[in-house]
């Protein structure tokens, strides 16, 4: 009896063995980790990234940990250390943001998601002993390279967007550990198994920036993705106004009619197909909706006065739902 009750014990007291080792993790502080919490992030996204930087040993852990608890972060860069545990990790997030390194006179470059390279140069350009124009020659010189990147000749999309500590640091050596971040993230998503889609690496990417510009919030991305895939697949233009703002070089103000005739590779309303590199940095969530559009037939869509987005599938229900919700549709 004692024998068939070890057995039956034995694993939950290895489960709870294995849980007291990931929130109390006695590994003691490793080296110092930069964590961006985004906006609506929950548990399961914290906790992932967590672990992808190895703050925390399991993601699952610090999710359980974290309701038991009852935690909670507010948006921002947070610093911890490697191999923290779940129960330290959740005691940094529940402060406010850190403005530690800053204020410690570290050399801090903080690159939010939805950069284009020239504002990524921007912000290199303003670190001390640091200059924008010969950043951006190094981007676009193809020195330095994503593996998912193709042919594309510059890292535009291809860099990750993330606080970074950068004291000392070379033009060169701060470009490669912002593009190597990138890749990290893109094995993570699995960025390399693109065949479901019929795109490459390089092109997922470019509609991930897509994405990214179009989509209010993480229910609409795969269905943002989901109008690029359908629109592709049909031969009709994509009709972005985020790519003018591209060609462009940024908006505001919003494009105009005038804008929509720009003899360029990026004006999606007359050009069809994919632009020929991302339009911006991305994040998990617009790489992963990329990956995987929505199963659904929507050809547009619009955002309405009310910040909602609304989708269709015909030119008909499109017209209608701009007459009742919206100013301005894809």
């Amino acid at each position: 009896m004692l024998a068939v009750l070890a057995v039956l014990v034995l694993p939950f007291l290895v489960a709870a063995a294995w849980f007291a080792w990931q929130v109390y993790e006695p590994g003691g502080d490793g080296a110092p980790v930069s964590v961006t919490v985004q906006q609506g992030w929950g548990a399961k996204e914290i906790g992932d990234e967590l672990a992808n930087k190895d703050v925390v040993g399991s993601s699952l852990a610090f999710q359980l940990w974290y309701r038991i608890s009852g935690g909670s972060s507010q948006a921002g860069t947070y610093e911890l250390h490697e191999h923290m545990g779940a129960k330290a990790a959740t005691d940094v997030l529940g402060r406010a943001p850190s403005s530690a390194a800053a204020s410690a006179g570290h050399t801090v470059l903080a690159l939010p998601p939805g950069l284009r390279l020239e504002q990524i140069a921007d912000r290199v350009g303003r670190l001390p002993g640091h200059d924008r124009a010969a950043f951006l020659a190094l981007a676009q010189s193809g020195q330095v390279r994503s593996k998912y990147q193709g042919d594309q000749p510059s890292v535009e999309g291809f860099t990750w967007p993330d606080t970074y500590f950068v004291e000392g640091m070379s033009d060169q050596q701060i470009l490669q550990l912002i593009v190597s971040e990138f890749d990290k993230h893109g094995d993570a998503v699995g960025l390399a198994n693109t065949a479901a889609t019929g795109l490459t690496p390089q092109q997922t990417v470019v509609a991930a920036s897509l994405v990214q510009a179009e989509a209010g919030n993480a229910a609409d991305a795969p269905k943002v993705a989901a109008v690029i895939t359908n629109r592709l697949k049909q031969g009709t233009p994509l009709q972005i106004d985020a790519t003018l703002c591209f060609a462009k070089g940024g908006c505001p103000p919003v494009p105009t009619n005038a804008d929509k005739q720009l003899d360029s590779p990026y004006n999606t309303y007359r050009v069809t197909g994919l632009p020929p590199t991302p339009i911006m940095t991305v994040t998990e969530q617009s790489l992963r909706a990329a990956l995987a559009p929505a199963n659904v037939p929507y050809l547009f869509y619009v955002t309405g006065k009310d910040g909602v987005t609304y989708f269709a599938t015909t030119l008909a229900e499109h017209e209608a739902n701009i007459k009742a919700h919206g100013v301005s549709g894809e």
